[in-house]
């Protein structure tokens, strides 16, 4: 039962950022790189900070903890943030070219498996004494292939979507879609995306031990991680105010109440997939091989979500039953795919 809820928990957090673009839809007047910041100052800096604290027991503080943590790790966790600050970047590029559905299973699904196996391998480089190898076992490499697998389907679905539609009917989906442009920016989102995961299993160990809800344990180390990508984000965002000339959005004092709520939305519903990843992973501690796939189960539920939102918004409107048929299997596959491991 413990599992089912961790598994439950993971999947309510998934949903909310796969839902986490639609408030996006509704800023009014502002360009690309004045929302993405703005947002990212809800889903990088503030929530991830509410959530840091609910690791810190009374009488500790945060200030406490990084302060004594081992500054390789520290450093180290803070790094793969920046480098992840990057995905987030191509990210969201990737679904302008490709829309919702299409745009985040493939950088999804990339950052899923290599998220998931570039932990453990580059923590048993500099820590080779942790044995973290070990991890990846069978069950949790045949997951991760399942996922890739699920992954792959639906990417055939987004190729046949491109063949078959017109020119028009597809800028009638997504406004500037560019399927050459949109797999390459996806599959680079994907890879530096996957130094998310990457960064927590570095940041894993900065908590305050058993004086921490182990539900609230990896929340520190996400804060560390998202403050990374903040930074990234930040100096490409200000680079291209200052280039697009779009400092003013910032001074439309008519929007601000407007874009300032649904910003806040979409940052708090995309922060809510890495609170459910810690929180699931309290309840999957009987299982090491679900702990250790809780990030790329995460991924392959945020494709599943991504996608049904993108039936939603008519992203696959104008394509063929067959099409439509691919796209349902691919998903079929990545729920499968999430509760596989469990039955080897």
């Amino acid at each position: 039962m413990a599992i089912l809820i961790g598994l439950l928990i993971i999947a309510v957090g998934a949903f909310c950022q796969s839902s986490s673009y639609v408030p996006i839809n509704k800023i009014k007047d502002w360009s690309w790189e004045s929302y993405w910041i703005v947002q990212g100052v809800f889903a990088w800096l503030i929530f991830p900070l509410l959530g840091a604290l609910l690791a810190v027991p009374a009488g500790h503080s945060l200030g406490e903890l990084f302060s004594t943590a081992q500054p390789f790790r520290f450093w180290m966790t803070i790094l793969f943030g920046v480098l992840w600050g990057i995905g987030g970047l191509t990210f969201g590029l990737s679904m302008r070219y490709l829309g919702v559905a299409l745009g985040q299973s493939l950088a999804l699904g990339t950052c899923a498996a290599l998220g998931t196996i570039m932990g453990p391998v580059l923590l048993n480089t500099f820590f080779p004494e942790l044995n973290a190898l070990e991890s990846l076992t069978s069950a949790v490499i045949i997951g991760v292939v399942v996922t890739l697998v699920g992954i792959a389907i639906i990417g055939v679905a987004g190729a046949m979507k491109s063949a078959s539609l017109s020119e028009e009917e597809k800028k009638e989906a997504v406004k500037d879609f560019n399927f050459p442009k949109g797999i390459i920016i996806a599959l680079l989102a994907g890879f530096m995306s996957g130094c998310f995961n990457v960064g927590l299993e570095f940041g894993k160990d900065i908590n305050f031990g058993e004086l921490t809800n182990p539900m609230f344990r990896t929340l520190p180390a996400t804060l560390l991680v998202t403050f990374g990508g903040f930074v990234t984000n930040a100096v490409y965002c200000f680079a291209q105010n200052q280039k697009n000339k779009t400092w003013g959005d910032y001074g439309k004092k008519k929007v601000w109440g407007n874009n300032l709520l649904f910003c806040a939305l979409a940052g708090a519903l995309w922060y809510s997939q890495f609170f459910g990843l810690s929180l699931g992973k309290g309840f999957l501690t009987s299982s090491a091989t679900l702990t250790t796939l809780a990030f790329c189960i995460l991924m392959a539920l945020n494709v599943t979500f991504s996608n049904v939102w993108g039936i939603i918004l008519k992203e696959w409107k104008g394509c063929n039953s067959r099409t439509i048929a691919v796209l349902v299997l691919g998903i079929v596959v990545l729920v499968i795919s999430c509760f596989l491991p469990q039955l080897l």
